[in-house]
């Protein structure tokens, strides 16, 4: 997360933009913008990090075990497909590497085309700084906040009594999180305790915006997927979660 005065510089920018030129940003970039005007819950992140099993790499809340997955994250920025050329990826030889993470994950040429995108480095980075914070107890949350807590919300759509629709081809998630207003008068020992408490039955165990598809949960004869960040490599195991 971008400290408050660089997400402000970033706001003048996008203002400036006429639509055709925003229009042509989510064509190549997803759904990043919206970003800009989700506002950090921060008492609902710091009780989060406190649940963080940083040995797993997933949040335990009372009877729940949670995480983000690429899948999750690549539906919500709406990032399908990112060209070797544009930004976020180094050039390279795109069909070399696709061969390659069809042979080390075992998935078919159509899944492992549609992941080139930043989300594996934006998910390890996420799990790197939560895993930092959890350890030394306190520290600053250095992954991008705004998603994190989208994701979360998604998951309590039960609660919210709206979780009964339909989503559209072209829904956009973080459209509608951003469009949405959320308390932010709930204190973090409130939420500790809300967070301790949750039952399975509270939970959506998958996003109700997430359509049919494959799920990355091992890489080879590995039952952990390997996620490429910025200082290295970051594993998690979806198979703790998904039921």
């Amino acid at each position: 997360m971008p400290p408050s005065n660089d997400f402000q510089e970033l706001r003048g920018i996008w203002a400036q933009w006429d639509d055709d030129a925003k229009q042509l940003f989510y064509q190549n970039y997803g759904d990043l913008p919206y970003l800009l005007d989700i506002k950090v819950d921060r008492h609902l992140l710091r009780a989060m990090v406190q649940f963080w099993n940083p040995a797993y790499s997933c949040f335990t809340f009372g009877e729940v075990d949670l995480v983000p997955t690429l899948e999750e994250y690549t539906t919500l920025l709406r990032c399908l497909k990112i060209q070797g050329n544009k930004a976020y990826v180094r050039p390279t030889n795109l069909p070399t590497f696709v061969k390659k993470l069809m042979m080390i994950t075992g998935m078919s040429e159509q899944w492992a085309a549609a992941r080139n995108t930043p989300v594996p480095t934006i998910l390890a980075e996420t799990f790197r700084s939560l895993s930092a914070c959890r350890r030394a107890g306190d520290g600053r949350f250095i992954g991008c906040a705004q998603l994190l807590l989208v994701w979360f919300h998604s998951h309590f759509w039960k609660i919210d009594k709206v979780h009964c629709r339909v989503f559209f081809k072209d829904y956009s998630p973080l459209k509608e999180a951003a469009a949405t207003p959320r308390r932010d008068d709930i204190t973090e020992e409130r939420w500790i305790e809300i967070l301790q408490n949750l039952r399975e039955e509270d939970v959506m165990w998958k996003a109700p915006w997430m359509t049919p598809s494959e799920i990355l949960y091992r890489c080879g004869s590995f039952d952990w997927v390997p996620l490429s960040g910025i200082l290295g490599v970051v594993g998690y195991t979806p198979l703790l979660f998904l039921r």
